[in-house]
């Protein structure tokens, strides 16, 4: 006979609670005005758990990225559904666009950090990389669907316009500008240039 699997609704919400500490109390030392080094001892002190805490709720640094990610894609209403629904590619573009500038005017003070301290941490590296690529994915996955044959130049080209760098070299050098129109624009017009 097998032991009997227990199960306490009490026991998992403190445990979600846990999670939801860890992860804003590294968002906050990411966001802060004066960002000290992000370590797990430095968000366990500041969640206020053991750093073992840190990884039974994440299992590795890399799972407390890959949480934090999910939750600044949650915040930011991240849904491709739009892009994918769109009546046409021009608009389905845009859509995608729109959607990537969204995600990352939702914390870019924190993705900055994040792409920054990637420099020096080879595994946050692999993990921007592999979001970075999961994006590429995505817009071949939209043209695709819509019977769109586009060179692998041309999606390298829409996947750079759509990256962080672009949305946060625009937002930088005018904050009052939207950066998600002039770059929609540019997608679409790099599309365009590409079928004729």
């Amino acid at each position: 006979m097998s032991p009997r699997v227990y199960k306490s609704d009490k026991r998992q919400a403190a445990a979600e609670d846990t999670r939801l500490r860890i992860l804003t109390a590294a968002r906050s030392l990411l966001a802060a005005a004066k960002p000290t080094q992000i370590t797990l001892d430095a968000i366990a002190k500041a969640a206020d758990v053991s750093r073992q805490t840190v990884y039974n709720a994440f299992g590795t640094k890399a799972g407390l990225l890959e949480a934090l990610f999910d939750g600044l894609a949650t915040r930011a209403g991240v849904d491709l559904s739009e892009a994918f629904a769109a009546p046409d590619v021009h608009a389905a573009l845009r859509r995608f666009t729109e959607t990537f500038c969204r995600f990352w005017a939702a914390d870019p003070v924190v993705i900055r950090r994040l792409r920054g301290m990637a420099v020096l941490d080879a595994d946050l590296d692999r993990l921007l990389r592999e979001r970075d690529d999961m994006r590429r994915t995505a817009l071949g996955s939209l043209l695709a669907a819509r019977g769109v044959e586009a060179g692998s130049e041309t999606i390298d080209v829409v996947w750079q316009l759509t990256g962080f760098e672009m949305y946060d070299g625009l937002a930088r050098r005018d904050p009052e500008r939207d950066p998600a129109g002039p770059i929609a624009d540019a997608v679409t017009a790099v599309y365009a240039a590409a079928r004729d």
